[in-house]
């Protein structure tokens, strides 16, 4: 059975901001699904220790208020996230993130800013994976469509209800069933196992960054600089 077949844990975060070694989490979901059912899943609302902007308010619900009020401590999130993530990956269960550069290096940088084990350290030293990121794997496959790459743009070319969006809950089920939603139409995809899409979503990202870097010069941005690594960006020193 291809891997859209077998158990699959979606994930993501809602945040403070869309840098992502800057931003703080504010929730997060992880959700095990298996034939598109959901048969587990985790919430977090975290105190991200810093206020969080209008803008982001405005856009996942959660203002500072409530997150001080009903958020747990940012250190015990983004640890539990990670241990729960690293248990499934131990098992050998890929975790599907909608653009999954950005949310990993996220909690990566979370991680590091909290003294706490990384990713790599949870897996023994190992490399995280395998990864699935119906971004940049829709991206590769369906290069030349028009319109935008949003999650919810994504849910409607596949046929993928969104019930709502930027709730993490929703977003990392979402995230799930467009993966397979691709390996249904995308026979490419489907015949990857799982370790083998990972490897084959390192190299689709570095071409998408190498493409990208090239028009930002064509439109004169010649000290254009994009990060070419997935699933994981480079850690600069946390901000305290």
């Amino acid at each position: 059975m291809s891997w859209h077949g077998e158990p699959l844990v979606g994930f993501d975060l809602e945040t403070t901001g869309t840098e992502p070694l800057e931003a703080r989490i504010v929730t997060a979901a992880v959700i095990a699904v298996r034939g598109g059912a959901v048969e587990e899943r985790r919430d977090w609302l975290a105190d991200p220790g810093i206020r969080i902007p209008e803008q982001a308010s405005a856009i996942h619900g959660v203002t500072s208020e409530r997150a001080s009020a009903e958020g747990r401590p940012a250190r015990e999130v983004a640890d539990e996230i990670a241990s729960a993530l690293a248990a499934y990956w131990t098992r050998g269960v890929p975790v599907v993130a909608y653009n999954a550069s950005f949310d990993l290096t996220l909690l990566a940088a979370e991680l590091a800013r909290h003294g706490l084990p990384s990713l790599n350290d949870r897996m023994g030293g190992g490399q995280i994976g395998p990864v699935i990121d119906p971004y940049t794997i829709d991206r590769a496959v369906d290069k030349y469509r028009r319109g935008k790459r949003n999650l919810e743009a994504v849910c409607v070319e596949y046929g993928v209800v969104l019930d709502t969006a930027h709730d993490a809950g929703a977003d990392a089920l979402a995230a799930v069933r467009v993966a397979t939603a691709i390996a249904g139409r995308h026979r490419q995809v489907a015949s990857l196992t799982a370790a083998a899409l990972h490897e084959r979503q390192i190299a689709w990202y570095a071409e998408w960054a190498a493409d990208f870097q090239s028009f930002l010069r064509r439109k004169g941005n010649t000290d254009a600089v994009v990060n070419a690594t997935w699933p994981l960006r480079e850690l600069v020193p946390a901000t305290p």
